[in-house]
């Protein structure tokens, strides 16, 4: 069958254009989600207007994208599972685990639905997950999953870290310290010098 798209789609094509689907998905899908219409002749007179207003619509919603972009750059989500000795989990990480802790982090709401993981996440480890917020606008977070502890043990060792830098970095300056009494020693050291040839000379 043929239908009128009505509003953009992913993998299928942009509102306005007119797309060969089957009967299935576009009876049961596309039409009851108000996604496209039968691509009737009275239907294919609007095609124009729809999609002028489209393009209109998709470049406010490419800029607010673009935004969410710059405010996903970086972001890291950790996640603790109960996982088996080979590192499988009791239990997973989903696509709405992974947009609650994008919001609970940035305060950017997200349909689960942009977050590309074509299945539940089930093993412990560290995976690029994409963010597809339009057909062409994406980017991608990093997602962790460690055992049941994990997260505490990682602040633990940031803060060990953080503290052999310090302790680091005070080594490095002990030195120069040193260095500057260095001249007020070897004056003392002088001044004693001249004080005993004087004692040694009224001798």
């Amino acid at each position: 069958m043929q239908v009128l798209l009505i509003k953009d789609v992913d993998n299928l094509g942009y509102a306005g254009e007119v797309k060969k689907v089957a009967n299935g998905f576009g009876r049961n899908y596309l039409i009851p989600q108000e996604l496209a219409v039968l691509a009737t002749p009275g239907a294919l007179k609007q095609a124009e207007t729809i999609r002028k207003a489209a393009e209109k619509q998709r470049a406010r919603e490419t800029e607010d994208a673009k935004a969410i972009v710059s405010q996903l750059e970086g972001v890291e989500l950790l996640f603790e599972r109960r996982a088996g000795e080979t590192g499988k989990l009791y239990g997973s990480v989903t696509s709405a685990d992974i947009a609650q802790a994008i919001a609970e982090k940035t305060g950017i709401e997200l349909d689960k639905r942009k977050v590309a993981v074509p299945e539940p996440i089930r093993n412990l480890g560290k995976q690029d997950v994409l963010i597809k917020l339009m057909i062409d606008v994406s980017t991608t977070v990093s997602v962790e999953v460690l055992p049941l502890g994990g997260i505490l043990e990682r602040e633990r060792l940031s803060e060990a870290e953080v503290q052999e830098i310090e302790a680091a970095a005070e080594g490095e300056e002990a030195p120069e310290a040193v260095a500057e009494e260095t001249p007020a020693v070897e004056a003392e050291a002088e001044a004693a010098a001249v004080e005993e040839e004087e004692e040694a000379v009224e001798a």
